[in-house]
């Protein structure tokens, strides 16, 4: 067999001869990596899953040798709804679009200890439980340890069934025989090919990996969840050509020190990536949160100056979180701006906008501002929430405690209109709050709640009056 070593960019999959300090194909500087592979000869069609890499590299599908293809216009194409069905847990349906598609390939990423293989083993052992045959492969973990896990989240029933294998053909003939609806492999870097002599989680072996299992979803019908490492950045491990390649990439997030988790899509082939899933960490697994608004509110001070409750939507899901502000006098010529939680640059915007539309002196202050809960926002909603706050620690002056306040504020000091204000309404009138301040121009149609009044606002100025009767 012969051997070449060529370079991969990280970012985008591109393969070359020789190093570059910039990528040709996406122009990121030092994304290209050296990667040793092997050139195989094509294996006969009577090896069985052994032929399939080079099958697949070479552009043909499983099991196949040369066709005649031509092309067909999108009007023959039978108009088919793509086949769902449900993972057992609601949040998760949620995000991926109503349910798993049957043929589609899931990347599942996160920070290490987040509950990846938590929530995977717990909707392996729901699907089985609704009779779907579901597959778990583990690169990782014993059957022992995956024994003791399953213990603690619930007994697995007989018809899941585990495998702990990292070799790829090995897998793949086990998949074209026994013919799963849904695998689970954990995790894709730990997996590797005899066809290409790198290590396993290299540039090459992820994506030869995920080429074969992609085309084993395709043509087999098989929905598969893939776990991925991810890096100090916070990205997926291996080629940015991996989160290319799958139809939905999720990813973990939330303190693994807390109880909280939120399930987010940033891709989707099959639904909205706006959605988000909220679940809590306990001894018995991952447990859905069915209101999200009144769990990030829970333990919220009552009576404390800049603590404001906002409202943002998560694609149709809104959701009230707190906001604080701590406003103090700085000790050093350069005043601190830290946000935790929220963009920091439109933090240090909206109090420029403080300072110059309405005179206060905040270049002399320190400002500090927390989303509560730890969960990360940057819709331009909060904008009226954040000033709200730092106007209430500045003056420490209290606002309501069943106040909320929620619009995009405009360079001029002006408050900006936002979308589906009147679901926000009804969100925050569910919860027990009286009184909200909105943009004039949102508040223009709404259908108000019984209980909760209304303040619409044009300005900054207003707001500054508001909280000045408070």
């Amino acid at each position: 067999n012969k051997r070449k070593t060529a370079f991969f960019c990280q970012e985008c999959g591109f393969e070359s001869a020789k190093w570059a300090g910039q990528c040709p194909s996406c122009k990121a500087w030092n994304s290209m990596v050296e990667d040793p592979v092997r050139i195989s000869p094509t294996k006969s069609s009577g090896s069985g899953g052994r032929g399939l890499l080079s099958a697949a590299g070479a552009g043909f599908s499983l099991g196949a040798g040369n066709r005649s293809v031509r092309p067909v216009p999108l009007s023959s194409v039978e108009d088919t709804k793509e086949t769902r069905f449900s993972t057992g847990l609601l949040e998760l349906d949620r995000v991926l679009g109503g349910g798993a598609v049957a043929g589609s390939l899931v990347l599942v990423g996160g920070d290490p200890g987040i509950g990846k293989s938590t929530i995977l083993l717990q909707t392996s052992c729901n699907m089985a439980k609704a009779g779907i045959s579901v597959l778990y492969i583990s690169g990782e973990e014993s059957l022992r340890q995956i024994k003791l896990r399953a213990a603690r989240i619930g007994s697995a029933p007989d018809s899941l069934r585990f495998l702990c294998e990292t070799n790829l053909e090995t897998i793949t003939d086990l998949m074209m025989r026994e013919k799963p609806q849904a695998v689970v492999i954990d995790s894709i870097q730990t997996m590797y090919s005899d066809e290409v002599s790198s290590a396993p989680g290299s540039v090459s072996q992820v994506r030869e990996t995920t080429a074969v299992l992609l085309r084993l979803a395709k043509e087999m019908g098989i929905t598969f969840f893939i776990v991925g490492h991810v890096t100090k950045e916070g990205t997926v491990a291996g080629p940015r050509v991996l989160e290319h390649m799958v139809d939905t990439v999720l990813y973990f997030e939330g303190d693994r020190y807390a109880s909280y988790r939120i399930l987010r899509g940033v891709k989707n082939r099959f639904g909205s990536t706006n959605e988000i899933g909220i679940f809590e960490m306990r001894r018995e697994g991952l447990v859905e949160v069915s209101n999200p608004s009144e769990y990030m509110l829970s333990g919220r001070p009552l009576g404390a100056s800049g603590s404001v409750v906002t409202c943002s939507m998560e694609g149709t899901r809104p959701m009230l979180t707190e906001v604080q502000a701590l406003v103090v006098r700085t000790s050093f010529g350069y005043p601190r701006r830290q946000s935790t939680g929220t963009d920091a640059n439109r933090v240090s915007v909206l109090m420029a906008v403080l300072e110059k539309r309405l005179g206060i002196p905040l270049s002399d202050y320190d400002a500090y501002i927390n989303l509560a809960g730890g969960i990360k926002q940057t819709e331009p909603a909060l904008d009226l929430g954040i000033v709200l706050a730092i106007l209430s620690s500045f003056q420490n002056r209290a606002v309501p405690d069943d106040l909320i306040v929620f619009g995009e504020v405009g360079l001029s000091g002006e408050v900006r209109s936002v979308s589906m204000a009147e679901n926000r309404v009804q969100e925050a009138c569910k919860l027990g709050f009286k009184t909200c301040i909105l943009p004039a121009s949102s508040a223009a149609g709404i259908k108000t709640p019984k209980g909760i009044r209304l303040i619409p606002i044009k300005g900054l100025s207003q707001l500054a009056d508001y909280l000045a009767g408070c």
